[in-house]
């Protein structure tokens, strides 16, 4: 006789060992490597070397730049621009005409939607010293720069905003459909404007979709390669090197794939820490 737990179980198992497959696996090989000295090039075989790769992290300069950079490009991109633009853009959207919003959400959504090179592209024509951005400030007779060589982490930030916002604006529209009309009408009456609605009514309502969007966008952030790396490749110099490039230049154009898949386990690490605090912090009840 099956035990009845047994049974419960047998319609996840093949999720299970996918998971364990593709997911669990490597993880525990990228663990194994990351304390070993292996490398691409000019090495017959890796030695086990321990804390040695975590330990170097720490003390390169390089290393502690990219995480610095890491946290400015995702507070800024993630927590601020598209959290705050897409309540913004949702809390807009819910008070204007159809039309409106058909051409806002389209417009929004198809940044979205973009794959990440070409919106990389798009930007890097929007922010070079002969591109869009420096053309209309001609136009207004205001003073251009080159954006990607005096300003680039505050560029690819700004550009993380332009195409992220979009997932955003649709959690807290779903969110901000969900409050009682009746709740807000009654504030009306009482007299509360627009900004005590908002804080004593509105966010404290959408408070789990809030850590919801928070959580996935911050994880999404730290990951973010493709836009950075076709816009600035890290420059100049490393002045937008996050970990995710720090982590590539390291493991194959150094060719130290060790200490590069110690790197990234570093990164993972910081992707958990935010992970458990939303976690957390969308247990608590409204």
């Amino acid at each position: 006789m099956i035990p009845r737990s047994l049974t419960r179980a047998l319609p996840v198992t093949p999720a299970l060992v996918l998971l364990l497959l593709f997911l669990a696996g490597p993880i525990a090989y990228c663990a194994w490597i990351a304390f070993t000295d292996l490398q691409l090039t000019g090495q017959a075989q890796s030695s086990f070397v321990g804390f040695e790769n975590f330990r170097t992290a720490f003390r390169d300069e390089e290393f502690l730049n990219a995480v610095w950079l890491t946290l400015v490009f995702t507070v800024v991109s993630s927590l601020l621009g598209q959290n705050t633009l897409g309540l913004a853009l949702a809390s807009l959207m819910q008070r204007a005409s159809k039309p409106v919003r058909t051409l806002t959400g389209g417009i929004v959504i198809t940044a979205w939607v973009l794959p990440e090179v070409v919106a990389g592209f798009l930007l890097y024509a929007f922010f070079r010293k002969e591109g869009t951005l420096n053309a209309l400030l001609d136009l207004l007779h205001l003073p251009s720069q080159n954006w990607l060589f005096t300003l680039p982490i505050l560029a690819v930030s700004f550009a993380n905003v332009w195409r992220g916002t979009a997932f955003s604006m649709l959690v807290y529209s779903a969110a901000l459909n969900e409050i009682p009309k009746e709740i807000t009408e009654a504030a009306e009456v009482d007299g509360a404007g627009g900004w005590r609605r908002l804080w004593h009514i509105t966010l404290p309502m959408i408070r789990r979709s809030i850590g919801t969007n928070l959580m996935l966008n911050t994880l999404q952030t730290l990951s973010v390669f493709g836009l950075i790396w076709v816009m600035t490749r890290g420059g100049p110099g490393d002045k937008s090197q996050t970990l995710p490039l720090f982590m590539y230049e390291q493991a194959f154009q150094n060719s130290m794939i060790g200490y590069g898949t110690a790197v990234a386990l570093l990164l993972l690490l910081v992707g958990s820490v935010f992970s458990v605090v939303y976690m957390r912090l969308l247990r608590t009840e409204v």
